[in-house]
């Protein structure tokens, strides 16, 4: 969950994550890791970032893993086979505290091959870089600061005065799930509405995938009740709101559970809703 959201944010943000780990808002385009090689490198949270000069390459680490060394390295020599006339600039940003080695490891040695990437353990990091832009909004609470709850608080407010209601929807909802890792969920459910976060897809997809792997582990999370009538009711109404925001008939599908078919009958009932008051003002 925390991966997905990880990556929305640096694919969304292309330019305030460029702001921050580069220097510069240059803006970014997505590169698809199945571009480097046939045979793709396991990695759950990893981001490609690419400008005319720069490639910007991101992975996501909420624990320590003795694999990212070589995996670094590994994505160096495949990016510079391919785009040999770009600069490549490699950082590994650890979400969780830890006193672990690992987490300070930024080298690959073996024989006369050594690699060097950058590293950000963002509880050394200062909180008032984060609350400079709305991409990196979410990650404020991980940061150094004193008082999570307050940083969450200015955070908030923050969020409340973001005037585009989608980017505002997705900050909320992407901070929510982020700040789950420093605080309680009572806590962000007072500070955050939850009537914004429920506008955002990427959160509602989220959700839905969170909920299916408590179901199969057999237990209760997030929205998931244990209910089946609860469950239908759900998958439904999350089914309709993407409807309503035009995602594939096929992606709603994959995303919610539910059957192309089922999805095609709530797709009529969508259309119906919407052409309702446009009917009764004819009338």
């Amino acid at each position: 969950m925390i991966d997905n959201i990880c990556k929305f944010l640096a694919e969304s943000f292309s330019t305030d994550f460029a702001s921050w780990l580069l220097g510069e808002a240059i803006t970014l385009t997505k590169l698809e890791p199945s571009e480097l090689s046939v045979e793709p490198i396991r990695a759950d949270s990893v981001v490609f970032l690419e400008s005319i000069q720069i490639i910007l390459h991101i992975e996501f680490q909420t624990e320590p893993n003795k694999n990212i060394p070589f995996r670094m390295t590994d994505y160096q020599l495949r990016l510079y086979r391919k785009f040999p006339e770009k600069q490549i600039h490699q950082v590994v940003i650890y979400l969780s505290p830890s006193q672990s080695r690992l987490v300070y490891e930024n080298t690959f040695n073996i024989g006369r091959l050594n690699h060097e990437f950058n590293i950000i353990r963002l509880w050394e990091q200062p909180t008032e870089i984060f609350q400079r832009y709305q991409g990196l909004l979410p990650f404020a609470v991980l940061t150094n600061n004193q008082d999570p709850e307050e940083t969450l608080r200015q955070v908030a407010r923050q969020i409340e005065n973001i005037e585009d209601k989608q980017v505002q929807s997705n900050v909320a909802a992407s901070t929510a799930i982020i700040s789950g890792i420093a605080l309680n969920k009572e806590i962000i459910q007072r500070l955050l509405r939850s009537e914004i976060m429920k506008e955002s897809v990427i959160y509602q997809e989220i959700l839905l995938e969170g909920e299916a792997k408590g179901l199969a582990k057999g237990e209760a999370k997030g929205l998931a009740k244990g209910e089946a009538k609860g469950l239908a009711k759900a998958s439904n109404q999350i089914a309709l709101n993407m409807l309503r925001s035009n995602i594939a008939i096929d992606l709603v599908a994959k995303f919610t559970g539910l059957t192309l078919k089922q999805v095609q009958k709530l797709q009529k009932i969508s259309v119906k809703q919407s052409q309702t008051p446009k009917d009764s003002k004819s009338k």
